[in-house]
Formats: C-alpha cells, structure tokens, sequence
C-alpha cells in the first residue's frame, strides 16, 4: 500500500510540481499564472494579490507558492512587465509583499503565449473552470528562461540561453544548418563553456567567474557576478577566505543597487593579479555549473540535450503557426462568401421577393431560388445558416450599401486568403519569418550578457597565500605546527613537502600540521605544481661499490609514495646532493673527490665536473666515477675575482636552517638544501659530509 502511495506522490511532484513540460516550458503553477493574468488583462497593471487569488481557482496550493512562483517569472524580465519592489536577483533581497506589487503582460508574451483558437482545454482541479493543457508558445522559451526544479528521484537544471541566439537556431534548424548554443546568464560574468557539451546529462559542465577590474594596486573592483550567486554570498566566502588565510584583503564595500559594485581593498604589498587568482580559487567568483536538462515529454520524464529541446520547440512552433494560419483561412473563406452573398442579395433586390411571403419557410425558400442563379460564383454552397444571416441585414445597412466599397472588401479579402494559402505552402519560409520579425522587434532589448571566454584552473596551492611557516625538530616531525623546530621556509596550508632521507629515498606529501619527515633529512623544502629544479647527486653503492653520479629531475610522482634515488644497496653513503632551479646551475657544479690514504695512488684528488652528465630520470642510477674507496667530496667554490686559486666549501649550513651568507642570492623562501649530507646510519663512523645552501649558484 505504501510503494503505491509513494509511486503516486513521486508522479505527482515529477509531473505536477518540479520539471517543466516541452511543450511551453512552463511549469503547472506557471502555466496557470499566466492564464489567469490572460483572464484578468485589460492592458493595465493587476495588483500580483488578485492574480494570485484568480490563480488559486486553477491551482490546489497555497498563496505563498503561487506568489513567489510569480516573482519568479517576473524577475526573469521576459513575460511580465512588473511595476514595485520585485526583489533583486542580484543581492538576493526578497521581492514586497504581493499587496504592494502590480504586473501586467509584455508585448512579447502577447506575441509568443497566447493563441485561444489552437489551445487544447481540460477541466480545473476542482471542475468548475477551464485550464489550457499546455500553452501554444510560438518560441523556445524553456530554453531562454532558463528552468529549474527538484522532484522525488529526479531533478532539472535547465540554464538560460540568449533570445537572439534563440532565434538564430531555430532559424538554422529551419534551413537544414548546424548551430551552437551555449548559456547567457542575467548576471553577466565571464563563462568558459569548453565543457558545456550540449547540456548533456553527466557530462555537461561551465565554469563562470566574476568580472573582476583592477582599479589601482590596492582595489579590485566586481562588477558582475556569476549565475546563481548573491553578492551576498560572495562576500561571505570571500571574508571566509581571508579568515582562513587564503587571501589577503584589508576590507570589502558593497555598494551594489541595480548593478554590482564590490570593492575589495588590498593591503601594501599584495599583488593585484594573484589576488584575482586567489578569488578564483577560495571564493565564490568561480562557480561551476552542471545543467540536467529533464523536461516532460507526453506525460514522462525525459533527459534531453538542449539541441534536442531547441529543434523540439522550434518544430512545435511551426506546427502551431500552421494551425493558426488554417484557422484564419477558414475564417477568411467564410468571411468571403459571407460578403459575396451579402452583396448579391442587396445588389439584386432579393430583400423585395419576401414581401409576399406569409411563412419563414416561405421566405428562406425565396431567398434561396433567387440566389440559385448566382451560386457558381460562390465558392461554398449555399446553407440555411446563410440564408437566416441574410434576413438579418438591417434596413439601414440596405439603404446606404456602397457596391464600390463592398467590392474593394472582397478583394483586400481575396488578397488575404491568397497570403495566407502562400504562407501554409511555405510554411517553413513563413516560420523563418516569424523568427525574423520576433528578432527585429524585440532582439535590441536581449543582447548578451555573459562573456564567452576560454581559461585554464586555477591551481588553489600556487595562489593560496603563504601564511604559515614550515618547522621541522630534532625528533624529525615537520609541519606548521611544530612551532619549537628549526624553520625551514614560508608556506601555505595547500603546499606539498619534498623531503630526501638520508638513505637517499624521495618523498612528497601533502603539508601538514605536524607529520612525521625522518631525523636528520637529507633535503626538506616545499614544491610547488610548477617547479622543476635539477638534483646533483654522488653516492657509493653499498659499503664498497663504486661511487656514482647523476643529475635528474623528479618528473611526476604519487604523493606519499617512496622513490629511491641509490640503487637501494645496504651500506649505501650520499656524498653530495644539491638542488639547483634551473639546468645551467646545476651545470656549474664542480666538486673535488678525495680517495682514501690507504691507496698507493700518486692523485688522490679527482675533480669532478656535473655538466659531464646528461639529466636523466630520478631512477637511473648514474656514471659511475670511481670504484677506489672515497673519503669524502667537497665543492670546489668559483675562482676568487683577486686571483686564479679556487677554493673549497667549508662551511655547513644544517637541513631547515636559514640561508647562510654566501647564499643570498638563493630564491626567496626556498629551504637551504645540504649540499654535502651526513652519511647514513650504516657509516656513522665515517668522516661526516659538508652541506652547502638550497640553490648552489
């Protein structure tokens, strides 16, 4: 009993309620607003509460529904011509109360809407009236209003398209040609819809962005704001941002009336152009819109693309200017014999044949012999409908008949019969023209709103504000947090941490307040999305292996996944390792290996130069640049500007620790890398490695 009660609801909501219908674009409490402000128009403004009480003899809910259902379709500025405070969709106030209200029909609702002739009835809920069925709409309204519902197991998303746009598609459907539509949103903004794919369910998607102007180096100006938002809201999340760090903002005016007017006021220092960014990123001036175009379709439910529903609208336009122009036909035809009869009848005296006649039928039969002679000039025959029309001419009218004009009624009457049989044999010219006078007459009032633009995603971390500072301690835990570590470097709560172990592994994880990085690391450093700094690196493979060199770039990587830069053997000691920001740096390192006393050898000295290798991947393991034992690697500094000796690096400059002297020139906020590490665990004993800064120049 329950799944019937719920099957019956559900069907209700989808059919009743939520999801509009193809045919007209309107939902039931649309489609009867505007039939009940049809009733009620006299061309004057109706106060919005008596169309809402002559509404509710058509619709089974409340008044409230009914009014801001109303306020709905007036706001979308197409339909109705409004007068009073009807709320404003830009800052998301409320519209007055539906006493204070008035509204009345557009020009272009009375063009497009209404058709009696050809609308289908049905009864009212209650039986006592009459309600169209759908409404003859001569135009792809669902798809310029725009719809959106939510039903049970289903909602609609329908976004709103430009009106000229509109026609020009309809047109192009009517020619046989392609055409494109992509959204127009009464907001205005900036949309890319490289993704729109048709509106297609699931896969359709644009992203609009506020228009953001840059007024001087410490204010931004919005002035439109994408679909959906209130400028409300988007300073909300804007202030959120700032609260959280993300963006950096001195305070916000709001000065919007009839159009948006923001003010973002930027503190000393900040960059205007990453601000925007950063607006992008952690605010409302970048929404992504998914639509799901679900319409009712024959009293079902269906997903359509918005080609689909504009080729639909369009077809169902052209049947409806068919039908109206088969209506008028009949009407002219019998208008035209109408008049041809009358003009025999009086012409010809046929009024003076009746005096002698004693009964009606009598009078009806003389009427009818005496026109016999006359009948082939007719083009319909003769019916008693005909004859009783023509016993009720008043004298009046017989006494001043004017051949001459009656004669110039026919033909302006065969004239019009003859337009109207063209327009049915080229019914789809006459629909294009249709489109056209709609376009000329009203098109100047629609033009676009919503840029149409191409731009790439903003990448939160690269813009996020870098507000936090990276610490890391003795006991190996890095993080914001651990506020009693050493500082490695500035940093957003977004970034990624880079850290190297001693044993020579490679790792990246997502920044943290505290995590756990491994004493002593080798390197620790943030990374960013677009960096792609060259590693010098010389290792010995295992307790007596060779020693290797090699230079690589880290590529792509999984986070917190573990890359080994050695070959992995046990025992395995790192010499040297360097991060450089660019491959000429890296080029320029030059280091002196000393082999062990303990060889008969007459050099125990080898300079080694990185620009000999080549940059390969993170996991080759390198040249190999000595197999005799090593006691330790030093970089040989630049040569002195007073003479030609070189020099070796001496001092240390810890993982994490601030830039030294000589490393000034490092970029800003970058860690300070050890250019010659401690050896492993498995060397203790070993003489320990010099460290040099983050980026040797």
């Amino acid at each position: 009993m329950y799944a019937d009660y719920f099957l019956d609801y559900a069907s209700y909501v989808i059919l009743e309620r939520a999801v509009p219908k193809i045919n007209d674009g309107f939902k039931p409490v649309q489609r009867r607003i505007l039939h009940a402000m049809d009733r009620l128009d006299d061309g004057r403004y109706n106060k919005v509460a008596n169309i809402v009480g002559d509404t509710m003899k058509f619709h089974p809910h409340g008044d409230r529904s009914i009014a801001d259902a109303l306020v709905g379709l007036g706001q979308k500025n197409l339909l109705i011509d409004t007068q009073g405070n009807w709320g404003n969709i830009l800052t998301g106030d409320p519209a007055a109360a539906s006493r204070y209200i008035e509204a009345r029909f557009t020009p272009f609702a009375r063009d497009v809407v209404f058709s009696p002739k050809v609308t289908e009835w049905q009864l009212s809920y209650d039986g006592r009236n009459k309600e169209p069925v759908s409404l003859p709409v001569k135009f792809p309204l669902l798809l310029a209003q725009g719809a959106e519902g939510i039903a049970v197991g289903l909602s609609s998303k329908i976004l709103p398209h430009n009106f000229n746009e509109l026609i020009d598609a309809s047109i192009a459907h009517l020619r046989g040609q392609e055409f494109q539509l992509l959204p127009d949103f009464p907001t205005g903004g900036i949309m890319d819809a490289t993704n729109y794919r048709d509106g297609e369910r699931g896969t359709g998607r644009v992203r609009i962005r506020a228009r953001i102007l840059t007024e001087s180096k410490k204010l931004l100006r919005i002035t439109e704001i994408p679909f959906g938002v209130t400028t409300e809201i988007l300073i909300d999340t804007i202030v959120s941002a700032a609260e959280k760090g993300k963006i950096k903002i001195a305070r916000i005016e709001d000065n919007t009336a009839q159009h948006v007017d923001i003010l973002v006021h930027l503190p000393a220092g900040v960059d205007p152009e990453q601000t925007k960014k950063a607006l992008f990123a952690f605010s409302a001036c970048e929404v992504s819109v998914s639509p799901n175009a679900c319409v009712i379709v024959e009293d079902k439910p269906r997903f359509m693309r918005i080609s689909d529903i504009l080729r639909y609208n369009t077809d169902a336009t052209k049947e409806t200017l068919r039908q109206e122009q088969e209506i008028r036909l009949q009407e002219l035809n019998a208008a035209w014999h109408q008049a041809s009869l009358e003009k025999i009848f009086i012409e010809n005296r046929i009024y003076l044949t009746i005096e002698d006649c004693e009964t009606w039928e009598e009078v009806l039969e003389t009427i009818d012999r005496e026109l016999q002679p006359f009948a082939r000039k007719l083009r319909s025959p003769i019916t008693r409908d005909d004859l009783i029309r023509l016993t009720e001419i008043k004298i009046k009218r017989i006494s001043k008949f004017d051949a001459f004009k009656a004669d110039q009624h026919i033909q302006q009457l065969e004239a019009d019969i003859d337009q109207t049989q063209k327009n049915l044999n080229q019914l789809t010219r006459f629909t294009i023209r249709w489109f056209e006078s709609l376009r000329k007459k009203y098109g100047a009032s629609y033009p676009r709103k919503t840029e149409i633009s191409s731009f790439g995603s903003v990448d939160r971390a690269q813009v996020a504000v870098a507000n936090e500072t990276l610490y890391i301690d003795e006991e190996g835990f890095a993080g914001f947090g651990v506020k009693k570590g050493n500082p490695v470097c500035k940093c957003s709560t977004l970034d990624d941490v880079l850290i190297v172990d001693n044993a020579g592994v490679l790792k990246i994880v997502r920044i943290q307040d505290k995590f756990f990085a491994g004493k002593n690391p080798l390197y620790i450093s943030i990374i960013k999305k677009d960096d792609d700094p060259v590693f010098n690196l010389i290792y010995r493979d295992g307790k007596d292996g060779p020693v290797y060199a090699k230079r690589f770039r880290i590529g792509g990587f999984t986070r917190d996944k573990e890359y080994p830069l050695t070959r992995g053997t046990k025992g395995t000691r790192i010499f040297h390792f360097s991060v450089h920001e660019t491959e000429q740096d890296s080029e320029q390192i030059s280091v002196n290996v000393y082999l062990k006393a303990v060889l008969k050898l007459r050099n125990l000295i080898r300079p080694f130069h990185f620009a000999d290798l080549r940059i390969k991947n993170r996991g080759a393991q390198g040249n190999i640049i000595t197999k005799h034992p090593v006691e330790r690697v030093s970089r040989i500094m630049p040569a002195a500007k007073a003479g030609n000796e070189t020099t070796e690096e001496e001092s240390s400059t810890p993982a994490g620790a601030p830039e030294s002297a000589e490393s000034a020139s490092a970029p800003a906020e970058k860690p300070q890398p050890q250019d010659d590490a401690p050896s492993s665990p498995d060397s203790s004993a070993e003489p320990p490695l010099e460290q040099g800064s983050l980026f040797d120049a």
